[in-house]
């Protein structure tokens, strides 16, 4: 069963006919206002098919037109043969994962070779002696640490020592 609005639409566009016809027009309140209303339709659809018909194109602007149609036409075609693809592609992936771990090997490698496995830091200290009386202090040891740079700083470290010995004072 058709609507009123499927219905008026089909009576504007001339595609009712016989039986379907008569009852339409019998259910409309005013036939007269809705006959000019359709004469009124007509008219615009033909001033609207007049106005808005294609304009005709000069050469260059066919030329031009053309050459956008087949830009469009070989953008279509190449998105459809290889889908909705972004950048990073696994192809893409993989090498990029590869780059990345061959830089990294690189640089470990030159950067290992700046440094001597023998050569001692120069943030290393050296002890220089310990003394502990083992009668005062069973548990205790010192450490004296001297660094080799040009600060020349002296560091004394005790463990588990109660008392300093005399030999330790100040000088």
């Amino acid at each position: 069963m058709k609507t009123f609005e499927e219905k008026w639409t089909a009576w504007l566009d001339g595609q009712l006919s016989g039986k379907e016809l008569a009852e339409f027009e019998a259910s409309l309140p005013d036939l007269e206002a809705a006959e000019a209303e359709k004469r009124d339709a007509l008219r615009l659809g033909t001033f609207l098919k007049e106005q808005l018909a294609a304009q005709a194109l000069s050469n260059e602007e066919f030329f031009s037109h053309q050459l956008h149609q087949r830009i469009a036409h070989a953008r279509e075609d190449r998105s459809r043969d290889r889908g909705t693809s972004t950048w990073w592609t696994i192809p893409r992936l993989v090498w990029s994962g590869a780059a990345a771990l061959a830089l990294f090997v690189i640089t470990t490698v030159v950067l290992m070779s700046q440094h001597q496995p023998g050569e001692q830091s120069e943030y290393l200290t050296q002890i220089l002696n310990s003394r502990v009386d083992p009668a005062a202090n069973p548990n205790a040891t010192i450490y004296i640490f001297e660094s080799k740079n040009d600060n020349k700083v002296t560091v004394l470290w005790t463990e588990g020592l109660q008392s300093l010995p005399a030999d330790y004072a100040a000088k």
